[in-house]
């Protein structure tokens, strides 16, 4: 039986066999049982990681230290709200506040990305997932939005419908429209600026 840890584009944590290629955490949200609770975060600092850091090799979700979780791509991280974390990856991170400081004009802490980025990526009193509306030939590749009632990735001229195992054919984006986009306006901003996620292989 798989483990409920694997993050979806529109936020939610679901229970499927594969891993993808990044992990992550938002605090410690499951019990000794390995299940969740109610709880989908414990603090605001939500990262997405490597899964292979200096050959070290743990259980997941069998210590108090913190929930794993894991993501298709960086992209899927991205939209559920997760940021690069600054130990791992830092050079994905440093990338991420220089495209972030070239949008705001000054330079931000993690702590100060991180209150940002809660209050744009879930609605307050819920645990629902924060979108919003953006014409979609404004979307910056690495974007996902909701179309057709699942989710895609913005990949220049193309969207590519999300599946848990990879990218589905491209198809051609609606025409001058308007769509609702999962990643957090403030992602948005820094993709915008020339930040460039990790995207699945199949992401072609």
């Amino acid at each position: 039986m798989p483990l409920q840890n694997r993050v979806l584009p529109t936020g939610d944590i679901v229970a499927i066999p594969d891993r993808g290629t990044l992990t992550g955490n938002r605090g410690i949200i499951h019990g000794a049982d390995q299940t969740l609770g109610t709880s989908r975060w414990s603090h605001h600092a939500w990262i997405c990681c490597t899964l292979d850091w200096q050959g070290r090799k743990r259980q997941v979700m069998t210590g108090r230290n913190w929930t794993e979780l894991f993501f298709l791509d960086e992209a899927v991280a991205l939209a559920a709200g997760h940021r690069p974390c600054g130990y791992c990856r830092r050079a994905a991170y440093s990338a991420f506040v220089t495209a972030w400081t070239d949008h705001a004009g000054t330079r931000p802490r993690a702590i100060e990305m991180d209150k940002m980025l809660h209050a744009a990526r879930v609605i307050p009193g819920t645990r629902s997932q924060k979108r919003h509306q953006a014409p979609i030939e404004n979307l910056p590749t690495g974007a996902m939005i909701q179309h057709n009632g699942s989710a895609h990735l913005v990949l220049q001229d193309r969207l590519l419908p999300f599946t848990p195992n990879g990218y589905g054919a491209a198809i051609n984006p609606p025409p001058s429209a308007m769509v609702e986009v999962l990643t957090p306006s403030p992602i948005i901003a820094v993709l915008k600026m020339g930040y460039r996620p990790q995207l699945h292989h199949s992401a072609v």
